[in-house]
Parts: structure tokens; sequence; C-alpha cells
């Protein structure tokens, strides 16, 4: 099995801001493939799934961003996961230019607290992960990433998601070595 996590925080307040993008990318897959998340107990929401041969359960984190690694254990644990390159984990990076997916085996959290979270729940950072640029345009780090995007970032949005999902399901069916090679760039950038 294939665990993947979109890291976002629960509640309407939060629903479309810059930190919410991996809820975003899961709830793309889902409207396209008709899928629908359900609870799973209080840390998370999670669908589990078919495609392409693979079996796969998406999870949402209900623990709020900055304590992600709770709600990521558990749901490896339940999934019975015990080679973490079966998972991947999709945030939003304000280190990254608007618009870019980078695709990475393993590494640090770049200041990313819910990665961060993870990190230090499941005790390594030999995990796959996908990260989307939200852009660095802010005087408060805290701030920027619970906000909305702005008008014209909402028009890129769709784009940004729909390129996400083509990788997601590239990754599910060839793993993180080919989809890195073949996905990572800035979606604006055509």
């Amino acid at each position: 099995m294939l665990v993947i996590v979109g890291l976002g925080n629960p509640g309407l307040q939060y629903k479309e801001t810059r930190h919410n993008i991996g809820f975003m990318v899961l709830d793309q897959f889902c409207r396209k493939h008709k899928l629908a998340f359900r609870k799973s107990g209080k840390m998370y929401r999670a669908v589990s799934f078919e495609f392409e041969s693979e079996k796969v359960r998406f999870v949402k984190p209900q623990t709020y961003m900055n304590e992600s690694g709770n709600a990521v254990r558990k749901a490896v644990i339940e999934s019975g996961i015990t080679d973490f390159s079966r998972l991947l984990v999709v945030s939003d990076d304000i280190n990254l230019p608007f618009g870019t997916i980078r695709l990475r085996e393993s590494g640090s959290a770049g200041g990313q607290k819910g990665l961060q979270s993870i990190i230090d729940h499941l005790g390594t950072n030999a995990f796959p992960r996908m990260r989307i640029g939200i852009g660095n345009h802010f005087s408060d780090a805290a701030d920027y990433v619970l906000s909305r995007f702005s008008r014209k970032e909402q028009k890129d949005v769709p784009f940004i998601l729909t390129y996400a999902v083509e990788a997601l399901e590239y990754f599910i069916s060839n793993g993180i070595e080919l989809t890195m090679s073949k996905y990572n760039r800035n979606v604006l950038e055509t």
C-alpha cells in the first residue's frame, strides 16, 4: 500500500489558504476520480482506493499543521507501512516560487512545521515529499501561509492543482525517481 498525505489545517476558515495546498491537491484528485474522504477517528480523514493496480490511501490530518506528525504516525501504523518510501507527503513551501513543484526522495523540513512534525514523530526524514511553491512575498510568514491566494494567483491555482494531480498519478504508477525527473518544474513557466 502507498500512503499519500496532504498537509493542511481543518476548518472552513483555512479552506482556501496557502497552507492548505496539500489538502487541495488530494481533494482535486478525489474530484477527478470520484472518491470521497471519510472520517477515520479524530486524527485524520482518509480514503482508500486502487489505482493502476496499486492500493493507495490518502490521508488529511485533522490535528492542525504543526501537529501533523501525530496523525501521520497513526495512519502509517494503521496502514501497515514499514517502508517509508511508500509514504508521500504533499505540502506547501514558502521557499519555492509560486507554482513550482519539487519532488524529493527525502530531506529536511525546510522550515515547514508540518513536515518537521512528521519527521519528529516518524524519527526519520527518509520519505518522499512533493512541495508546492506558494511564493514568498511576505513580511510575516505565519500570516502569509494562512492567507488566501491573491486574485491573480487564484487564476493559476487550478493549473497547479491539475499538474500536481498528474504528478501524483504518475508517482503511484512509477515511483519517486521517475516522477522527479518528469514533474519537477514551475508549472507556470510553460
